[in-house]
């Protein structure tokens, strides 16, 4: 670390202010119940998708991957943000500041890879389905994983080293409950300018192309179903993208509006409640909207469901 880290040595996260006494403990058991009935969806979802054979397919593999990356994410984030609340503010160290918020951004990177490439996968499908299987291939899934959490730690490695060079001299406090890229703008005392151009630049790989990538595929995918001539054809093609669809909207939606849309001050409260929506909320409903949207799953599930209740 540089002399940033002498300067100041430690943050401290607000988390929400304005939530205190009883209805802090109340945000505090709802975010605590949904993180750990999160994590217990996602590792069944894990494990679901490695026992049965019926879900291994490559559609499947990368919600697999998907799961890990929301189960991560969440880990990174949830249990110091219930500390945060629990104790109405807590001090982070400086280090341990620049690491969650690397983490954070690293995995939100390899997820926006990933939705990309399962927007691939689902155009494969549909729009090239004889020759699906055989592009589709375990070495072309393995690459495209590997490729995902390679090049999401590896850009925002980038991200780190400039967060390194930051010089801190004067408020240490985040308003926040977890240590985001975005208030960083608001504390640093050198570089604010470029820090502020290098969030956007790197939002273009990060965030933009991956985004413009899934309309791609996705209007391929439009103009094919639409070509189907039976109602019910189109409607069971259609079926077997839209938790996918749905899942996109709801995560570039949020990851739009916190991290591409200019901050200031006024702006960092609404921030605040649109990254606990993205943060907590959404890994909760991603595995649910899969779960509840695609046949296969849902005949595992209820299969699952009627052995437990005859034992």
């Amino acid at each position: 670390m540089n002399s940033s880290s002498h300067m100041v040595t430690e943050f401290l996260l607000l988390g929400f202010p304005d939530v205190t006494g009883f209805r802090a403990t109340v945000l505090f058991i709802v975010i605590l119940v949904i993180y750990i009935v999160t994590l217990m969806i996602n590792t069944m979802v894990m494990v679901l998708m490695s026992i049965k054979p019926q879900l291994h397919s490559p559609m499947y593999f990368f919600l697999q991957q998907l799961s890990l990356i929301e189960s991560m994410f969440l880990t990174v984030v949830i249990p110091n943000m219930l500390q945060v609340i629990w104790w109405e503010g807590v001090a982070i160290s400086f280090r341990g500041c620049i690491a969650q918020s690397y983490l954070y951004c690293a995995l939100a990177n390899v997820e926006c890879q990933l939705l990309t490439v399962m927007a691939y996968d689902r155009y494969l499908a549909i729009c090239k389905p004889l020759h699906y299987s055989t592009i589709m291939d375990s070495r072309l899934q393995n690459f495209f994983a590997i490729y995902c959490w390679v090049f999401g730690f590896l850009l925002t490695q980038i991200t780190l080293i400039f967060l390194c060079q930051l010089h801190f001299c004067g408020s240490n406090v985040i308003n926040h409950f977890f240590c985001d890229i975005a208030p960083f703008v608001q504390l640093t005392c050198s570089l604010k300018m470029a820090f502020q151009l290098m969030i956007l630049f790197f939002s273009i790989p990060a965030i933009v192309i991956p985004f413009m990538l899934i309309i791609c595929s996705y209007i391929c995918v439009f103009v094919t179903i639409l070509g189907i001539s039976s109602a019910n054809g189109r409607k069971k093609t259609f079926s077997t993208c839209s938790s996918h669809l749905t899942v996109v909207t709801m995560y570039y939606g949020t990851l739009i509006t916190i991290y591409m849309v200019p901050t200031n001050g006024d702006t960092l409260t609404l921030n605040k409640l649109i990254a606990l929506l993205y943060i907590v909320v959404t890994p909760l409903f991603n595995p649910i909207i899969y779960c509840l949207r695609n046949q296969e799953m849902r005949a595992v599930m209820e299969k699952l469901f009627r052995v437990s209740d005859r034992q």
